[in-house]
């Protein structure tokens, strides 16, 4: 049954575009942005979308998320001012946290040399 389902659809959907229905959908021409749960086991991914959809997100993204905010902070702000400093204290102790959490924290030095020269 789902055969002739699917060979219905697939008609109706090169009928729509032989008629141009499709030639201005919008986003054509670009990559399409497919969420990769595949390093979700298969048994959480569908827990995993809905905490997603609800806008909850793991506290491991969130703590990479409030670092590259402190090395925004800290690329915006002048050297030695008390801003930065604060903000240095801050970087160093939740990298420090990831660490110990296993978390490989390469990426946060990458990122402020590349918001330093500009790269980013």
């Amino acid at each position: 049954m789902s055969t002739l389902v699917d060979k219905i659809a697939e008609q109706r959907i090169q009928a729509a575009f032989d008629n141009g229905n499709m030639d201005d959908l919008p986003g054509k021409g670009e990559p399409l942005q497919l969420d990769d749960d595949s390093m979700v086991p298969e048994q959480l991914r569908m827990g995993y979308r809905v905490l997603k959809n609800a806008g909850y997100i793991p506290p491991e993204l969130a703590e990479r998320n409030q670092a590259m905010s402190l090395c925004d902070l800290m690329a915006r702000c002048a050297e030695g001012s008390p801003q930065r400093c604060d903000a240095e204290h801050k970087l160093r102790q939740l990298e420090l946290r990831m660490r110990m959490q296993g978390v490989d924290t390469r990426f946060l030095h990458r990122y402020l040399r590349s918001l330093q020269t500009g790269e980013h």
